[in-house]
């Protein structure tokens, strides 16, 4: 019998699940299926927008829009254009819901549980195909389907290492290499570390203006001491190094950043008596924000696995 057997609403960058149907099928063909939901989940921003697994007795399609990637699962003979019908109205009744600020900074699984009563709903129209009622749109979306048919994830690109499955490397036409192994992300910018990194740069500014300064003083008098040039380009390159550890990921990132504002501290402390006191207020205190904003930036982790 074909039929849809699960759905459920996952956020690309981690992977968080966001609502999902009740699955109550505890067969050991579902728990593999379960397991391939846990790897696509955490693979969703390498994959393309629209994409099948064929594992078996069991089809998995999913499509992302905007952060988010409505999967589900049904029998390998139940048809592909109901199959991404079904996802495309999931994907609408999402985005009409809910708006972008709560999916981007949900940090429980689950917590669009609510969103289950139309998935079950939804589902069952789907199941029931002769009482389905969405038969005008089938023809745009077998139109679509086959203009940009979706990527086929083959299950030799799925492995397992240590006892969980992995994917391989996968090329897609259009996109380039897709890495299993890419670099680190870090989380979405936020505000304060917007600001804290155009003070940085104000900053670094201002040390290198003052560095010329210094040098155009100690060309025109001898006594002028040369350790006031080379303290403020040592700031000049902290603040800008700051800036690079806001933006990029690195290894000991956070041992970094409390190093960099440690020099910017020595710096100022050096050149204080040509500073005023406000002035030395606001750059330790931006190397400061600025460090903070670093230590709150942190890697993507990778999301814990939720049952899925």
């Amino acid at each position: 019998m074909s039929m849809i057997l699960s759905a459920s609403v996952v956020r690309v960058r981690d992977g968080l699940p966001l609502s999902a149907s009740t699955d109550y099928d505890q067969s050991v063909g579902m728990q593999e299926c379960r397991k391939y939901f846990k790897i696509l989940s955490k693979k969703l921003s390498q994959l393309p927008d629209r994409c099948t697994l064929k594992t078996g007795q069991y089809n998995i399609n999913f499509i992302s829009s905007l952060g988010v990637s409505y999967m589900m699962l049904c029998t390998e003979n139940y048809p592909s254009v109901l199959s991404f019908c079904f996802l495309d109205e999931l994907q609408k009744e999402f985005i009409t819901t809910y708006n972008m600020m709560k999916t981007n900074t949900a940090v429980r699984p689950y917590c669009f549980i609510e969103f289950d009563n139309f998935i079950q709903r939804t589902k069952q129209r789907y199941n029931n195909t002769r009482s389905l009622s969405t038969k005008m749109n089938l023809a745009d979306m077998q139109t679509e389907i086959k203009l940009r048919p979706p990527y086929q994830i083959s299950m030799s690109e799925i492995g397992s290492a240590n006892g969980f499955a992995h994917l391989s490397v996968v090329e897609y036409t259009g996109t380039g290499k897709i890495s299993a192994a890419p670099h680190q992300r870090l989380e979405p910018v936020t505000l304060p570390g917007i600001v804290s990194f155009v003070l940085s740069l104000l900053c670094g500014a201002l040390n290198l203006i003052r560095g010329f300064h210094a040098i155009e003083s100690l060309l025109q008098n001898e006594g002028e001491d040369f350790s006031y040039v080379i303290a403020f380009f040592l700031g000049t390159a902290a603040c800008l190094y700051q800036c690079y550890l806001f933006v990029y990921y690195t290894g000991w990132r956070n041992a970094k950043s409390f190093l960099t504002f440690g020099l910017i501290c020595l710096c100022n402390m050096y050149v204080y008596e040509l500073r005023n006191l406000w002035q030395l207020f606001f750059h330790v205190t931006v190397g400061a924000f600025s460090t903070l904003q670093i230590r709150l930036r942190q890697p993507q982790g990778k999301s814990p696995d939720y049952n899925v």
